[in-house]
This record gives structure tokens, sequence and C-alpha cells, in this order.
């Protein structure tokens, strides 16, 4: 009853997905797909170092092509039935965390309809969140339990296999392993640790994949990441943020309802998952704010702080409202203002699509927020036309006879020509 509950609190939450267009950077990612997403694109994959460490996104991009082609809804239930899935996993590993057993459901309810991680479940490309998140609680999962279990060194080799996955997904998902320690007790480390050998010895392959890339890596070419990066503002400012507003507030609940001199005693490792988690984005060059999408592993350990919180008042009187509030709140957000800015975002492309569908020749194309190769494989995907068919110079346009595209933003004036 409690994964149905969380079930449907997650899609309630997050069904404005469903109408939500694909997004910018959606296009050329699954185009992208077809040639390394492909069975027979494997090997070409793994060989490449900037790319291998999201296998996993290529790999659903490419089955969700197969299946349905560019229906946008497909690629948006795809994010939101994972997005579930890691709330199921939350629960699982929260009930199996002796500290945090008690705050299990209330941690995965909030995780399910929290608006401030929107983007790693409303924007398609930011699937990787998804998958390193699902895979690498399902991992820890696996190691938490495996010990007095019958075959369970079964779940063992399924933890690892889990956890290669989730390497397999993003390059940040290194991070999974210390949150490994933290969901252990330390009376446990001498027996549980030993057992974490070969994930240490896949995050370390991971990290010399990700060295072996940085030459041609446009995530280090670009500027956008650096170790010279402010990291000592991002990491503060992006930790405040994402205890604002419910992170503070369960702290109050903690500190005034705890029983006993030890009423702390969990805030270490909740704090530890949400720092750590946050540390591989802090060294953002274009910002000290951390985006939401990337923010969804840290999430986690926000939702067990508020879950722990609503665990301490489950049985006063304004328990109930507490908790209703908080899932109006984040579900009206998503609804509103998180939906309206997705839609706005995605405007642009479905703007040159529309028109590209309504053109027969070339599209000259004079204004256009986004780099051209979106536009490109846009109309490539959606309408089966070449790339080649937009043209962004307007002296070869005026020679080729090409109708005028310009998108303007709808505040101001309506695309023209």
């Amino acid at each position: 009853m409690q994964l149905f509950l969380l079930a449907v609190a997650a899609l309630v939450a997050y069904a404005p997905c469903f109408s939500i267009p694909l997004i910018a950077d959606d296009y050329p990612n699954i185009a992208q797909s077809l040639s390394y997403g492909a069975p027979e694109g494997v090997v070409r994959l793994l060989a490449d170092a900037q790319f291998r460490l999201r296998a996993t996104s290529y790999w659903a991009m490419y089955g969700l092509w197969r299946v349905a082609g560019p229906s946008a809804w497909a690629y948006h239930a795809a994010s939101v039935a994972l997005h579930i899935a890691g709330t199921w996993l939350l629960w699982l590993v929260a009930s199996a965390w002796p500290r945090m057993r008690a705050a299990a459901f209330y941690a995965a309810l909030f995780f399910a309809v929290y608006e401030g991680h929107q983007e790693a479940v409303m924007w398609f490309s930011a699937i990787n969140e998804l998958l390193m998140f699902a895979f690498g609680m399902a991992s820890l999962w696996c190691w938490m339990t495996a010990i007095g279990t019958r075959w369970g060194w079964v779940r063992e080799a399924a933890g690892v296999a889990l956890f290669a996955l989730a390497l397999l997904s993003k390059e940040s998902a290194v991070i999974l392993l210390p949150l490994f320690v933290l969901a252990a007790e330390p009376a446990e480390w001498r027996q549980r640790l030993p057992r974490l050998a070969p994930h240490v010895v896949l995050a370390t392959l991971a990290v010399l994949s990700i060295a072996q890339s940085r030459a041609n890596s446009f995530r280090f070419a670009d500027g956008s990441f650096s170790p010279h990066a402010p990291f000592w503002l991002t990491w503060p400012h992006s930790m405040g943020r994402l205890l604002w507003v419910f992170g503070w507030l369960a702290l109050l609940v903690i500190r005034f309802e705890g029983n006993g001199p030890r009423w702390w005693r969990g805030l270490p490792a909740v704090f530890g998952w949400m720092g750590m988690a946050l540390l591989p984005y802090s060294f953002l060059t274009y910002s000290t704010r951390i985006p939401s999408r990337q923010v969804y592993l840290a999430s986690a350990g926000l939702a067990l702080l508020v879950g722990w919180a609503m665990a301490r008042i489950a049985r006063h009187k304004l328990a109930a409202l507490a908790l209703a509030l908080m899932l109006v709140v984040n579900a009206g957000i998503l609804w509103t203002r998180k939906r309206s800015q997705f839609v706005e975002r995605a405007a642009p492309t479905e703007a040159l699509i529309d028109f590209a569908r309504k053109t027969p020749g070339p599209v000259w194309v004079e204004c256009f927020p986004l780099p051209p190769f979106v536009g490109g494989e846009a109309i490539h995907l959606v309408l089966g036309r070449s790339a080649s068919d937009l043209v962004w110079a307007e002296s070869v346009a005026r020679e080729r006879g090409a109708a005028g595209f310009c998108y303007r933003d709808p505040a101001g004036s309506a695309p023209a020509r």
C-alpha cells in the first residue's frame, strides 16, 4: 500500500510532464543515440572515453525511439517511471537503514513530489540523473541487505553489477561510494567495508576514464567545469538553497521534538549525504548555483531529513495538515510555474518544426535562440527532413529562394515570415 501511494503521489505531482514537448538538447541527444545506443554501436560507445559514462542514457533513448519515435509523451513517461522507481528505492534503502527506518515512508513521499529537483524529471535529457540514482540506490540496497540473508552472494553480485550501471550513467556516480559508508553503522564498518572492494575497483576505473577524456571532453573544453572554479562559494550557496525552506523547518522540528541528549544522532549522516552529493557539481564555472537537475541525488538526503522530522510529529494533531501542505505546495509549483517554464523553453524549437512542416522548400532561419544543430536535428527526427533544409546565412538563403523564419519571444513580436 505504501509503494502504491508513493507511485500515485509522484504521478500526480509530475503529471504536467506529459504535456511538455521535447526540449532543445533532447533532439541532438536522441539523434546521437541512434548511433551510440544501437546494438551495433556498443563497441564504439564503450571505446569513447567522452561518452561511455553516459551509456545507459543512449541505450534508453535508442529503445524509446524504436518504440515511440518522436512522440514526446513516451520520453516523459519513461522519466516519470524512473522517478517512481527511484522513490521506491529510496523507501527500500531508508527501511534497511536502522537510523532512518521510521522516516522511510515520509522521506520517500517528500522525494516523490519535491519540486527542487524537477529538471531531472521534466527535462528528458536529464534522464542520466534518474538512471544514476536508480542503479545507485538499487546497488546500495543490495549491499545493505546481503549479509545474513539466504543467497546473499547473489544479492552482492547483483549490487556490483548495478553499481557498474550507475557508473555508466553519469560521471558523478563515483560519489555514490562514500554514501555506502554513510549508510552503514560505524560498528559494522569492519564487517561491511571490505565488501566494497569491487565497487572501489569500478569507481577507480571510472575516474581513470574521466581523466582519459579530459583532453577532448566538451565539459572541460568549453570551460563550464574546472577544478579552479569557486567551489567554496558554489557548495555552501547550493547547500543553503537545498535546505530552503523544508530542510530548515525540519531541523527546527527535530531540535524541539528531539527526545534525550542525542537528538542530533542522525544529522551527520543526512548532512554528509547532501554535502557529498553536491560536491561533484560544485566545480561549475558559469554559476554559483547548481542546476536543479543536478541536485537529484542530494535531494534524497533532504528527503531523509524531512522524513525524519515528520516521523517525530506523526502522532501530533497537526501532522496531517503539515504533510498535506508540503504535498500541495510542491505539486502546485510543478503544475504552474515549472510547467510554464519548460513549455517556454520548448517553444522556439516547436515553432521552427511547425514552420518547416508547412514549408516544402528550404527555410531561411534569421533568428533562433538555440545552436543551429538543435534545429537541424529537430526537423530531421520529427519531419524526416534534411538538416540542410535550414539555411542559416541570409545571402545563401536568398540565392536558394528559401522561406524565412524568425522566432520572437511570445511576449514580444510573433514569429515572422
